[in-house]
Formats: C-alpha cells, structure tokens, sequence
C-alpha cells in the first residue's frame, strides 16, 4: 500500500489537498467485548476476561459450533425501532433497519479473516448483508501492541475482525465473499503489497470451522475459475489487535476516499475479481451450485441408453469395452490425445458436453487429459477399487458411461488434477460447428 499512498500523497500535497499522517503512532488496544450475562442473545456459558487482549473463543457449548463464539455488541438497538417479533436486518456499510416477519434475535459472532489490504477488505466485507462491523488490524505476529510502522517486522498479518449476524450470513459465506474479491492464488502478497503480511489467510476457532474452510478451498480448485490453485493460509485464530484510528473505515473519509481509490483501482484488484468473477461481486453464490438449477433442456438431456445387449451389437468391440465394461484403450492409441483444435469433447453415445480445449494438456500419459470437466456435473465421480488399489472413475452424467479415472497429479499452476479418458469414449465438437451441432451454448467455455 505504501508505493501507491506515497504517490497520491505527492499529487494530493501539490494540488493543496494538505498532509495527511498516513502512519499514526497512536498504540492500539486490544478489542475488549462485554458480555451482558443476562441478554436473550447470549450463551449462558459464555466467558470473556475483563481486559487484556481478545482471545479465541470457545464455543462448544454454542448450538452451531462451525460457527464462531457468540457475543454481544456495546450498543444495542432502541427498543422504538426492534422490538419483540421483529428482527434486525443491518448492513454495516449504512443499510436500513428493516422488520420481517420471522422472529429471530440477532445471533452475534465474530470472525478473522485476511485478504490483502485491510483497507479494502474491511470495505467488501461492510456491503455484505447480516455483516454489522468490520475492524482492520493486525494478527498472526509474536509481538504484542503492534502498529502500522511494526507489524510486519513483528510477523503479524494485515487482517480484518468480522462482527456478523449468523441468521443472516454465515462463517462460510463470509470466507467466500473475501475470497472472491481479493487474489487467493498468491502466496507471498496481493496485488502490489508484496510479502507474507499482505497473504491471504482464513481462521478457525474449531474444527468444524476448519473443515469448512478445508472443503470450501477443494471446491474452489475443483470448480472455480482461476488458473492456479489457491494459496489461502488456514490457522488457528490468533490474538487481534486493532490497527490505529486512521486505518478503520479508510474507505469512507473525504480525503482518504479519494486516495483508497486510487490505490485500489492502481493495485488491479477491482480489474481482477471482474476478470474471474465478470462483476466486482460482493455476493457469497458460487455460479456453479446453482447451474444445476438453472440448466437448459437439450437435445442429450433426454438421452435414454439401450440395454447392455443392444449396445453390444451397435458399437465397435473396443468403444463398448471401455464405456461399458469400464475397460481402457491402449496408451497413445487415440488420435483426441495430440488434438489441440479448439472445441469440445462429448459423450460418444449422448453427445452431452464433458471437456473444452481450453482445459486440456499434454500430460504425457498417451491419454487424453484436462484439469477440469467443462461444468462441475457435466461428470460423476464414482470409487473404483478394482486393481487392487482404490482410484476415483469418471463417468458421463447423462448417458452413465465410463469414462476414465481422476487423478491428483495435474498441473500445479491449474486445479492440480489430471482428467485422464479414454479417446474412444469422446466425440471432438470443433468450435466451428459446435453453433450448427446445438452446442452454441457452451461456446463461452472455449
């Protein structure tokens, strides 16, 4: 951050905009939150100590342990405006109070997540609906009491504390939201803020939470869109300490709204959520958990496969052998592994889309391979422990048909896994044709 601030405070000193202390020195206490043992909105199990630093919280008795400890906040709302049978929908970056129907009482927690840049992290996350605070600071470090000037030599993380209202957003929609709008892929900064303390990291108090960070980051590489792996730290949540005044709700100030602008559109940040994401998406959806949904009827998804019989005397000896007895074609046997056209790869029987050209490579097996289906259910996976060993097979959705095995084994700077299938089992669309064939809609995966 500080190569881009210097510069906007050069042009902003020159055009008599005035100094501004970018770094100040006041030394920043640890968030100390009061628990008010009688409220509605605790758990009566609950314990905070009375200063000293914010510790993690141990939530085991809590209803819902994959979520973080439930606390209160130090204001609570005017009984004029929530009242019983109401509950309270905030937005911390300045929504209105609303009054549904549902009777539900705020269900406050907290998390710690980093992303980069506290300053925009801590903005995103303030749009996110259920989402009441967001506090920059610092975390992750041996030094107690660190600043802007000492965190890094100290070890700590840029990081934001989210408050949150769990019946309104949840731990995991939280930790997708900041990994859409930051660049989860590097492992040694974000953007122009190089080093480990601008690296991204998600923490958990449990380990129900780290099961859903765990689980969210094997989807993302499964599934997501980017062309490397993610690189986001999962640890324990440490001790957070607030950063100064001048770092919280950057994003806002009159002056410093013009500079974090400027920052941020100079970083690339915003260009790369709209490159992977196509707006700058403040939402916790995945496309892909609701493509299934929304899925078109085509031509294939009809598709009613013959008896075992029928089959048997329709296809080549080979074609059958792999699709329905889940037998293999000889290595470098098929002409698909060195094809390089751009198209798509389809279901030999029912024509269903399986793999672009875009995710193939040569992965030197003789076989051919990609990083990824060309939509998450376009395949099944299935365990095969045939062979005295336990792999994972790939079937087509549709038709049901062997296809071949998944492997881990993939390029490291894509998802990691190698679609290893069977030449004689797919049926090449060339993009030229594939708008004739009925295949216009899966032009944009090529």
């Amino acid at each position: 951050m500080n190569f881009f601030s210097n510069i906007f405070l050069t042009i902003a000193t020159f055009f008599g905009f005035g100094q501004v202390d970018m770094e100040a020195e006041v030394q920043p206490v640890p968030i100390i939150e009061e628990i008010n043992a009688e409220s509605d909105i605790l758990s009566p199990d609950t314990q905070t100590e009375e200063s000293g630093p914010v510790e993690n919280i141990d939530d085991s008795g809590s209803s819902d342990p994959g979520e973080s400890g439930v606390i209160s906040l130090n204001t609570q709302p005017d009984e004029a405006e929530y009242t019983e049978g109401e509950s309270m929908e905030v937005n911390a970056g300045g929504g209105e109070i609303s009054a549904p129907s549902a009777v539900l009482s705020p269900d406050l927690r907290t998390m710690v997540v980093a992303g980069g840049c506290f300053w925009c992290v801590e903005a995103d996350l303030e749009k996110v609906h259920g989402v009441i605070e967001v506090v920059s600071g610092y975390a992750g470090g041996s030094t107690d009491n660190p600043t802007y000037k000492t965190y890094g030599s100290g070890g700590h993380r840029e990081v934001v504390e989210v408050t949150y209202d769990a019946n309104q957003v949840s731990f995991e929609d939280i930790l997708i939201v900041t990994m859409k709008t930051t660049d989860p892929t590097d492992d040694d900064g974000t953007f122009a803020d190089r080093g480990d303390k601008y690296s991204s990291a998600f923490y958990y108090d449990n380990d129900e939470q780290k099961q859903i960070i765990e689980n969210l980051i094997k989807e993302v590489d499964k599934h997501g869109p980017y062309d490397k792996p993610l690189a986001i730290d999962i640890e324990k949540r440490p001790t957070f300490w607030p950063a100064e005044d001048s770092h919280q709700d950057y994003y806002k100030g009159t002056l410093t709204h013009l500079k974090y602008q400027y920052y941020r559109n100079a970083s690339g940040r915003s260009d790369f959520i709209v490159k992977y994401w196509g707006v700058n998406d403040h939402s916790p959806k995945l496309p892909w958990r609701s493509e299934q949904a929304n899925i078109k009827t085509y031509m294939w998804s009809s598709y009613q496969k013959p008896n075992v019989d029928v089959l048997e005397g329709q296809l080549d000896p080979l074609v059958f052998k792999v699709t329905q007895k889940e037998g293999t074609e000889k290595a470098g046997s098929s002409p698909l592994d060195k094809n390089w056209e751009e198209g798509i790869y389809v279901d030999i029987l029912s024509g269903e889309p399986l793999y672009s050209s875009k995710d193939k490579f040569d992965s030197g097996t003789g076989w051919p391979s990609f990083v990824r289906p060309i939509t998450p259910d376009a395949v099944t996976e299935h365990i095969d422990k045939r062979l005295f060993t336990s792999r994972t097979e790939i079937r087509s959705a549709i038709a049901d048909n062997h296809l071949g095995h998944v492997f881990n084994d993939g390029p490291k700077d894509s998802t990691g896994f190698r679609y290893c299938m069977n030449g004689v089992a797919l049926k090449f669309i060339p993009k030229v044709e594939m708008e004739v064939q009925g295949y216009g809609d899966f032009l944009k995966y090529i």
